[in-house]
């Protein structure tokens, strides 16, 4: 189910806050969102929910295991090794099993030894990563005792299964939102609503009347990469890096308006990242609560910054290459990972001589790299990004969609590229709505209700990661 579809805007929406707000005591809210999150995950595939189920108990019970065992003892690192273990060879099996057969198969291949190796029939659980993380995050802060495990199971079912944030994110910890699934059975429908209505339809316009507009030029242009010209290649690779914002960021936006409207407050994953004017910062405002777990559970585990100087950069390396293989199985993930570990090393080694750069320079490089980056995050093959980033470079005659509506993307491209690289984020147009903006919001809304109506929802990129 979508978030931008009329199934959810004008059935599951509506019944599950409804009914959420009749319900008296936290108790019966704790299931009622569990009965929500496990309806809205299993409208792709019931099966997937048995999936969630396991991981849920494995964790819950886990943290019922730590909560009896002292501080430092083998019977506490075992109910961390043990569960966290089940979730990855999950995760590992579904996600990377045939990545792995590949790879195998294409190495022995080139070494001249070939190995016959079977392609699974694996169907990926949507939105596996993210719960996942939130089972092994949940975990890791019980092991640490950064949190007292709860011992309601529903409480705890209703956190992994949250339905906001079920399928792609934000990463929630469960001490984000502890105090808030404490409180719940207390919560005023209305102190977050219109909060949570502004979230929602700041994110719907996001994803609807800008993401979507642009995937008429990003998609056909990928499609047909072979024959792109040089400026086809350019407009290609600008239009998918506002897709791609606009699209995470529109999904992470509503997000966090849903949790508003159920009592939770979710934090923002998006703070503006095409404004940064240095790697480190991009990272700091994209995908924020990516990079914080792997700064948390990945960075700071391997040594972080406490090492020295070459080990710093090693931890940067393997911390981004981990990252970027978490977002798919394939070689180019691992490659864009390892971009962006070589440009954080890189702002590292140069930082005083880059940050006496004007800013208007600073932040056009952060967002040139981001864009070249983003040609490896968008490819299938090395061959295509390879052939995308050398028609850019190299004058190149060719072509783009025969069919597509200039105009229009012309527009949503200009509009994009205020929206992003100047103009104000999600938070800031909530929390200072001038009247003028929130009838042009209530416009783009109205704008974006014809379109769902009229057209078929798109799903979200994240979605297959």
């Amino acid at each position: 189910m979508l978030f931008n579809s009329l199934e959810f805007l004008l059935g599951f929406l509506p019944v599950a806050y409804l009914v959420f707000w009749s319900l008296r005591g936290a108790q019966s809210r704790y299931v009622w969102l569990t009965i929500s999150g496990y309806v809205f995950y299993g409208w792709w595939d019931p099966r997937f929910t048995l999936l969630m189920a396991f991981s849920t108990l494995v964790s819950f019970t886990a943290g019922l295991g730590m909560a009896r065992a002292p501080l430092g003892s083998s019977r506490r690192r075992a109910w961390l090794v043990v569960p966290v273990v089940v979730d990855l060879s999950l995760l590992g099996f579904f996600k990377y099993a045939n990545f792995a057969l590949d790879t195998v198969r294409e190495v022995t291949t080139w070494a001249g030894a070939p190995v016959a190796l079977p392609h699974l029939d694996i169907i990926l659980p949507i939105g596996i990563s993210f719960y996942t993380f939130h089972t092994i995050s949940y975990i890791v802060d019980a092991y640490r005792g950064d949190i007292t495990p709860t011992r309601n199971l529903w409480e705890y079912a209703a956190y992994v299964s949250l339905f906001s944030q079920l399928v792609a994110g934000p990463i929630v910890r469960f001490r984000q939102v502890e105090a808030d699934l404490e409180q719940l059975g207390a919560d005023s429908r209305t102190r977050w609503l219109r909060r949570g209505i502004a979230f929602f339809v700041i994110g719907l316009v996001e994803k609807v009347l800008v993401a979507d507009t642009l995937a008429a030029l990003v998609d056909p242009a990928f499609a047909g990469w072979r024959t792109l010209s040089t400026a086809g290649a350019w407009l290609a690779t600008l239009g998918y890096t506002f897709q791609l914002l606009f699209d995470f960021s529109g999904y992470s936006t509503m997000a966090v308006g849903l949790g508003f409207l159920f009592g939770i407050r979710i934090p923002q994953n998006f703070n503006a990242p095409y404004q940064s004017l240095d790697p480190s910062e991009f990272w700091q405002r994209w995908h924020i609560s990516l990079s914080s777990c792997l700064r948390d559970y990945v960075y700071i585990p391997f040594g972080g910054n406490r090492l020295g100087v070459a080990l710093t950069y090693r931890n940067l390396m393997l911390t981004m290459l981990i990252g970027g293989l978490w977002h798919g199985a394939a070689w180019t993930f691992v490659v864009w990972g390892g971009y962006h570990g070589l440009l954080l090393c890189a702002h590292r080694l140069g930082r005083r001589q880059w940050d006496v750069l004007p800013a208007p320079v600073r932040q056009g490089g952060m967002f040139l790299a981001a864009m070249v980056g983003w040609v490896f995050f968008r490819a299938t093959s090395f061959e295509e990004a390879l052939h995308i980033l050398r028609t850019m470079v190299v004058p190149t005659a060719g072509q783009l969609p025969s069919d597509l509506n200039l105009g229009l993307v012309g527009v949503t491209m200009a509009v994009a590229a205020w929206w992003s690289l100047r103009g104000p984020t999600p938070l800031a147009m909530v929390e200072r709505g001038a009247p003028s903006r929130r009838v042009a919001l209530a416009l783009a809304f109205g704008a974006s209700l014809a379109l769902i109506i009229t057209a078929r929802p798109s799903p979200f990129l994240y979605f297959q990661f």
